[in-house]
């Protein structure tokens, strides 16, 4: 670990914090993967037959996970897949039921989040959904078909355990349409070739008529995909252990002397902003709240700023209207070059914000020119294990902001 002036303290809380994932990672993942790929088939035969995934959820961190969801499946990272239905509903814990009720048909597939803790909002949509013939997932006892429970009980590294396994299933959904013959109502073909895909799914070219073959294949995808992210997480929170530290103490003295947190990202990184500020508006029980603003939050203003000004001024446009000297500004951002993005840290600088950034791949320019106070890189070149690892990240910083170690 990069010990250099980190105190013994903070040391021991980053150990132990990297080592309630890894073991996590291990008991989550380990005993699912063949689970993982036969949910993945059924969800691919849904898909073909023209079905939606339709997300639930009442709370704020939950919300993010839901958005999450829809826009990997709407928008992939992936060049050449196809992007595939997928709607976030979510409403209070009252309306959340109506709404599975007007939305949810036959050949559906509804995923709940934060059922754990929500009064039942999302079981009883879930419910609804399930009786309208929906395939239904969840991640605690809320009456789905398939609940996959991670075996943690930390609000924070369940959620990085979901967000990992909700990218897992995207991510092998799309195998199955590579495999034609194997989907239900889809014409057959004998073989395929994995062409461009063939780095990260090599059994793509397999024969099409060995369901269990491609199962078993899929399973190894899933198994390894577990354990890239828990390679990942450990060098994140390793490497960058003194920038970790050195953000939480800037971060902790700008709120206990009336600062304010604002956090931005882009599509899959915008829902990790709004799953920070959840996490510091609303946190667990016995942990301070701290003033937080979402800059993704309001479409009205996104879009008023894109329509007339545009994409570039999204967040530099609101940094102008919220910041103040001393407030921080967390920026995430997969690539580390997303202009929007660096327009926002500069304007930052302009008004004396303090910043931090969570970026992936070698930094981009934000490392590279030090756009921000303080840079926290996962070195890695696959989007979602990229967010899986900045989830890992954003989570500790909020635990070391709490107080600083002895």
């Amino acid at each position: 670990m990069s010990r250099a002036g980190l105190a013994d303290g903070t040391e021991a809380r980053l150990r132990a914090q990297l080592a309630a994932r890894t073991e996590g990672n291990r008991r989550f993942f380990g005993p699912r993967t063949d689970g993982l790929a036969r949910l993945c088939h059924r969800m691919a035969e849904r898909f073909a037959r023209g079905g939606r995934l339709i997300a639930l959820a009442s709370t704020p961190a939950a919300r993010s996970d839901a958005r999450h969801v829809a826009v990997e499946f709407v928008h992939p990272v992936i060049v050449g897949k196809r992007a595939l239905p997928a709607i976030a509903l979510i409403g209070d814990a009252a309306e959340l039921a109506a709404e599975a009720g007007l939305l949810a048909r036959p050949d559906d597939m509804a995923i709940a989040f934060g059922a754990e803790e929500d009064g039942g909002a999302a079981a009883r949509a879930l419910r609804i959904a399930r009786e309208r013939g929906c395939l239904t997932l969840a991640f605690s006892a809320a009456g789905a078909e398939w609940e996959l429970e991670p075996p943690v009980s930390d609000r924070h590294v369940r959620q990085e355990l979901i967000e990992t396994l909700y990218h897992v299933l995207w991510e092998l959904v799309h195998v199955f349409f590579e495999h034609r013959g194997l989907l239900e109502g889809r014409d057959r073909r004998a073989t395929h070739d994995a062409g461009a895909s063939s780095f990260l799914y090599p059994f793509l070219a397999e024969r099409e008529d060995d369901l269990e073959r491609v199962i078993g294949d899929v399973a190894s995808s899933a198994q390894l995909k577990s354990e890239e992210i828990g390679g990942l997480r450990e060098l994140t929170l390793t490497d960058n252990a003194a920038a970790l530290s050195a953000a939480a103490d800037t971060l902790r003295e700008s709120l206990a002397t009336g600062g304010t947190l604002l956090a931005l990202g882009n599509g899959g990184s915008a829902t990790d902003a709004a799953d920070v500020v959840a996490d510091f508006r609303h946190p667990a029980p016995g942990t301070r709240a701290w003033p937080a603003i979402d800059l993704t939050e309001d479409p009205a203003i996104l879009t008023a700023i894109a329509n007339d000004i545009g994409t570039e001024a999204i967040f530099a446009r609101q940094v102008i209207a919220y910041g103040r000297p001393g407030d921080v500004l967390l920026a995430l951002s997969t690539s580390g070059n997303s202009a929007n993005v660096i327009a926002a840290l500069a304007q930052a600088r302009r008004q004396n914000l303090k910043t931090i950034a969570m970026v992936g791949y070698d930094g981009g320019r934000i490392d590279a020119e030090a756009l921000a106070d303080q840079v926290i890189v996962s070195r890695s070149e696959h989007i979602p294990r990229i967010q899986e690892a900045q989830a890992s990240a954003y989570h500790v910083l909020r635990v070391l902001t709490e107080e600083p170690a002895e």
